[in-house]
């Protein structure tokens, strides 16, 4: 009786310890801007105890009050502005929710007090923006990250995993699907819609909001090589919901013995992010986050899907402050986006002169 007794009170404390540190070990964040649709995605992290935020960047007062009701935020969190936010707090690192051509900004006023950010998907709008991105990071030692929703796709992972194994042979054509209806007809907020539908603050349509996927996997998949050229064109099918952007692009990436196919669309009657991996041995297909195929001359088959090391981007944002990620060819890594900035700057120019472009 008495063994058990100690038994269940070294447990207990074992419990009560392991709680407290993992309780320890959540973020504590800033947020800047509730604009972007993707920033009710760390809110629900908030609800369900993943994440503390500590501090949320946010000028417009109807948009912090909605989502100050509808999760429940305190108003003693909310500032009008990042520099007024990092001058009451000193968060882990600041998430961006804003317009792409404010990324910037964002890196201008967390750089300097050595704080690092992550952004939603793309990097930036311009090469040159990116690039004075780069001389911040580089002169205070912060990290800037890019967020996309399927480097988190096990499927995509594993893809990466297999033909770094062999299993399909040297890569010969990539072809990347990422769209859906359009933005106005899957119910974006109107705060998400005034930005992402502009051609300066998103630098693009279509081209650019579904156009930055394929991009960055395959530059991942490329270990970070950038095309030899890129060519592009976009169409405007929908003037009457789109009368500034283009709604539907297709992006072909030249490499010295690859091609890779973008096809980016508003157009499409489902949503999808699919890819396709075409090896001089065999095909590899990710239809979707879990589901995997892959195909040779002999068999046809759906493949059991292994565990991902980081299951989103608070899981990887943690690691890389901690030291953990030295990878810079990681789909979230500086260098990557970088690349992927240049692809879809070229591809607009493409699409605009009607030339190619090489890199």
């Amino acid at each position: 009786m008495e063994k058990n007794f100690i038994a269940r009170i070294v447990l207990i404390v074992v419990l009560i310890f392991t709680v407290g540190f993992a309780y320890s070990q959540k973020l504590n964040v800033g947020v800047v801007g509730l604009s972007h649709d993707h920033a009710h995605v760390i809110m629900n992290q908030y609800k369900s105890g993943e994440v503390n935020i500590i501090a949320i960047a946010e000028p417009d007062n109807g948009l912090k009050e909605r989502y100050k009701k509808a999760y429940n935020l305190p108003e003693s969190i909310f500032y009008s502005s990042i520099n007024e936010m990092l001058a009451h707090t000193k968060p882990d690192a600041v998430l961006a929710y804003n317009a792409i051509s404010d990324h910037l900004a964002v890196v201008e006023a967390c750089a300097p007090k050595g704080i690092s950010v992550m952004v939603e998907k793309p990097l930036a709008t311009t090469v040159e923006q990116a690039e004075k991105m780069k001389v911040l990071k580089d002169k205070h030692k912060i990290q800037i990250l890019v967020n996309y929703e399927t480097t988190w796709y096990p499927s995509n992972q594993q893809i990466y995993s297999l033909v770094n194994s062999g299993t399909v042979g040297e890569v010969r054509k990539m072809i990347v699907h990422d769209g859906h209806q359009g933005p106005v007809e899957i119910g974006c907020s109107k705060d998400f819609l005034a930005w992402l539908t502009d051609p300066v603050k998103n630098g693009g349509g279509a081209i650019t909001d579904f156009g930055c996927y394929g991009a960055n996997i395959m530059t991942w998949l490329m270990k970070g090589e950038a095309p030899v050229a890129v060519s592009a064109i976009t169409h405007q099918i929908k003037p009457e919901i789109y009368p500034n952007v283009d709604d539907d692009a297709t992006i072909l990436l030249e490499y010295p013995n690859a091609t890779g196919i973008i096809e980016a669309s508003w157009n499409w009657p489902f949503s999808i992010k699919d890819w396709e991996v075409f090896g001089v041995k065999g095909y590899l297909h990710a239809k979707d986050a879990q589901t995997l195929e892959h195909r040779d001359n002999k068999v046809s088959e759906k493949l059991s899907l292994q565990p991902v090391i980081y299951k989103d981007n608070l899981a990887y944002l943690s690691a890389a402050l901690k030291g953990e990620i030295k990878d810079e060819n990681d789909l979230s890594s500086f260098n990557v986006n970088m690349i992927v900035v240049k692809i879809l700057a070229a591809a607009k120019e493409s699409a605009k002169t009607g030339k190619k472009v090489k890199l």
